[in-house]
C-alpha cells in the first residue's frame, strides 16, 4: 500500500493544522468522522470544511482562503490540478473514478483504490479508505470501523452484500469482534404501522406514507397495527417478511432491492451500536445542510443524536413525499434510454433518484433528477449494478453532456451527477439520451430493446 505510505509520511512531516475538505453526503461525512479522529490521536489539530457544491470556482476561491495543509476525502479527483497547485501539501483520499493519473508534484499524495484494481464505485467507499488511513497511522483507530461502513452503507454499498475491499475489511473486524453481523428486518424499530408506513428503503408502493393503507394490510394478516416489531414472534415475523417481499416483488422491484427486506444489520461491539442507523442519521444530516452536526454526532456529543434525530425525521417526510408523486406518475419524462423528473430541493436529488429507480421507476433506464438552485440547475443520475456490469457508465455520461451545455459532471458509473446553467435541461437530457444510446446496457432486452417497463 505505497500510496497510504507516502500519505503518512506526509502527514508526519507536516506539523500545524490540517484543513480537511469532505463531501457533504453520508460518506463523506462518515470519512471526516474517521480522519478527525485520527488526525487528534496523531497530535494534529484540524479544521472540517464541508463541500456543498463541487463547481471548480468555488473550489479555487475556497484553496485561496487556506494557508495551510489540506486533507481531502470523498472527493478531489476532478480537482488535482487546483489542488496541485496549492502551496502547502495536499492529500487526497477518494474513490471516485481518475479522470489520469495525479499531477507529478511534490508535496501531493493521491491515494485512489483504482490505481490498485480496486473498483472504487461498488468495493471500497471513500470512509473505508480514510479508515484504512487511520489504520496505517495506528492499530488504536481501529474502534473508528463503525463510521467506515457507515459511508459504505451511505454509497449502498451494502445492496447484495459488501464486495471487495469493503469486504475483506468487514471480514477482518469481525474476526477482530469489532463488528457482528445479524439478519434482521429492514424497518425501524418501533410500532409495526409506523414503521412501514415511514420506510423509504424499502418503499412499499401503496404502503409507505400511508397509515391507513398499512392497518388493513396487517390486520388482513393478523397483526395488531400498534405492535413493536421487537416483541413479534418468529412465526409473526416470517409471516410479515413474506408479505412485504411478495409486496416489492409485485410492484417490480429487481431481486437485489427486494432482498432489503432481509437485511443483515451491522452492530459495533461491545455497544451494539446499528452502523445502519448510524449512516441513516449522518446522511440526513448532509441532506439537510448540518453535516458538522453528523461529525458532532461521530465525535460523541450526546445532544447531537437528538437533533440528528429530528433532522432524519424532517428529511424522510420530504423524501417520502416525493417519492409518493412519482408513485403517482406525476413528473416523469420517459426518453429512450434514460427516465428523468424534476423538484425542489437538489438535496433530495439524489436519494429519491436512487430509491425511485430501486422501487418504482423502469429498472431498465437509469434516472436523472433535476433540481434548480439559482441560475445553476443540479443533476443527479442513477443506475444500478446491473446495468453497471451491462455497461453503463453514468459518470462519462454526465461529464459529456453537461460540458455540451456550458456545465461539469462527473461521479461513480452508477451514481454521478451534474451542473448546467439553468435553461439547458432538456438539450442537457438530449445529448444524455444520445450518448447512453451509444452503451452496451440496453442491449438484450433492456431499455430500447423492447424490455419492460414498470414506470408509472
Amino acid at each position: 500500500m505505497s500510496e497510504l505510505e507516502r500519505a503518512e509520511r506526509l502527514l508526519s512531516s507536516t506539523p500545524g493544522r490540517w484543513r480537511v475538505l469532505y463531501h457533504n453526503d453520508g460518506d463523506g461525512i462518515a470519512s471526516a468522522s474517521v480522519a478527525a479522529r485520527a488526525l487528534s490521536r496523531w497530535g494534529r489539530r484540524w479544521q472540517l470544511t464541508a463541500l456543498f457544491s463541487l463547481e471548480e470556482g468555488r473550489i479555487r476561491a475556497l484553496l485561496a482562503r487556506i494557508a495551510g495543509p489540506v486533507l481531502v476525502v470523498d472527493t478531489g479527483e476532478s480537482y488535482l490540478e487546483l489542488l496541485s497547485r496549492h502551496p502547502q501539501p495536499v492529500i487526497v483520499l477518494d474513490h471516485h473514478r481518475p479522470l489520469g493519473p495525479p499531477p507529478p508534484r511534490e508535496g501531493l499524495v493521491v491515494v485512489n483504490p483504482h490505481h490498485w484494481g480496486v473498483d472504487g464505485m461498488s468495493e471500497c467507499s471513500a470512509s473505508v479508505l480514510t479508515y484504512l488511513f487511520a489504520r496505517r497511522l495506528s492499530e488504536e483507530n481501529a474502534d473508528l470501523v463503525a463510521w467506515a461502513f457507515a459511508g459504505a452503507v451511505a454509497d449502498r454499498m451494502h445492496v447484495g452484500g459488501f464486495r471487495g475491499l469493503n469486504q475483506s475489511v468487514l471480514a477482518r473486524a469481525e474476526a477482530q469482534g469489532l463488528l457482528q453481523r445479524r439478519p434482521a428486518l429492514s424497518l425501524a424499530e418501533g410500532e409495526l404501522a409506523p414503521s412501514i408506513a415511514g420506510s423509504v428503503d424499502p418503499y412499499f408502493r401503496g404502503l409507505s406514507g400511508n397509515p391507513g393503507a398499512v392497518r388493513n394490510f396487517l390486520e388482513d394478516l393478523g397483526e395488531d397495527p400498534r405492535e413493536p416489531l421487537s416483541s413479534l414472534r418468529p412465526e409473526a415475523l416470517r409471516r410479515l417478511t413474506s408479505a412485504l417481499l411478495l409486496q416489492l416483488i409485485a410492484q417490480g422491484a429487481r431481486p437485489e432491492f427486494c432482498e432489503r427486506v432481509r437485511e443483515e444489520r451491522l452492530l459495533l461491539q461491545p455497544e451494539e451500536e446499528d452502523v445502519g442507523w448510524l449512516s441513516t442519521l449522518q446522511n440526513a444530516c448532509g441532506r439537510e445542510g448540518r453535516p458538522s452536526l453528523g461529525i458532532a454526532l461521530a465525535l460523541g456529543d450526546r445532544s447531537a443524536r437528538e437533533r440528528a434525530k429530528e433532522l432524519e425525521q424532517h428529511w424522510r417526510s420530504r423524501v417520502l413525499a416525493e417519492l409518493a408523486r412519482l408513485e403517482r406518475g406525476e413528473g416523469l419524462e420517459v426518453r429512450e434510454h434514460l427516465q428523468a423528473f424534476s423538484l425542489d430541493e437538489p438535496a433530495l436529488a439524489g436519494p429519491v433518484a436512487g430509491l425511485a429507480l430501486a422501487y418504482l421507476l423502469d429498472p431498465d433506464r437509469p434516472v436523472f433528477a433535476l433540481a434548480r438552485q439559482g441560475d445553476v440547475v443540479k443533476v443527479s443520475a442513477r443506475g444500478t449494478p446491473r446495468l453497471t456490469d451491462r455497461g453503463l457508465d453514468l459518470a462519462e455520461t454526465c461529464r459529456q453532456a453537461a460540458q455540451a451545455v456550458g456545465g461539469e459532471g462527473g461521479g461513480h458509473r452508477v451514481a454521478s451527477g451534474a451542473s448546467i446553467p439553468k435553461g439547458e435541461e432538456a438539450a442537457f437530457l438530449r445529448e444524455a439520451d444520445r450518448l447512453l444510446a451509444g452503451q452496451p446496457f440496453h442491449v438484450g432486452g433492456l431499455a430500447g430493446a423492447g424490455g419492460r417497463s414498470d414506470a408509472p
